[in-house]
């Protein structure tokens, strides 16, 4: 068992590390990113990695407070599922009105992999597996679609 502390520093030093690897790589538009603190530039509108225990995940969250706004903008990315799915080269979950760790309700639409554990170092090259080519398809469907956000 990890202490809180130890927990921390872990996630820290994974999020550091894969900070450093996706370093390199620029976005859709030819740019340097900041990766793991991904900003799509609309409000309410995020792009989340995690690691954690027993899974990594990456996706797009709807936080709007408005349940039904943050239904219309849920529907309106449905719209795009093809777009999505051209750009990652699979299907993805798409949960609509979820209750997130923090109690708030958010929609969602993500990719998830269980059995992978950030506490093990010997998980992190999967880990990263997993994320880097979800988080820059991501990018790449964003550059496409973002202009359709910016009015809503």
């Amino acid at each position: 068992m990890y202490s809180r502390a130890e927990t921390a520093r872990i996630r820290k030093e994974f999020w550091i590390k894969f900070g450093q690897f996706m370093k390199p790589v620029p976005n859709a538009e030819g740019r340097k990113i900041n990766w793991p603190n991904y900003k799509t530039g609309i409000k309410d509108i995020y792009f989340r990695m995690k690691a954690e225990r027993g899974f990594v995940s990456v996706g797009i969250e709807i936080a709007h407070k408005d349940a039904e706004y943050q239904e219309l903008i849920f529907d309106h990315f449905t719209q795009l599922t093809k777009i999505l799915e051209s750009c990652t080269q699979e299907e993805w979950d798409w949960v609509l009105h979820h209750e997130n760790e923090v109690g708030q309700i958010v929609s969602k639409i993500e990719k998830v992999k269980k059995g992978l554990n950030v506490m093990e170092e010997k998980d992190w090259a999967s880990i990263i597996s997993f994320l880097k080519p979800r988080i820059i398809a991501l990018d790449q469907f964003w550059d496409l679609v973002k202009p359709g956000f910016e009015d809503l």
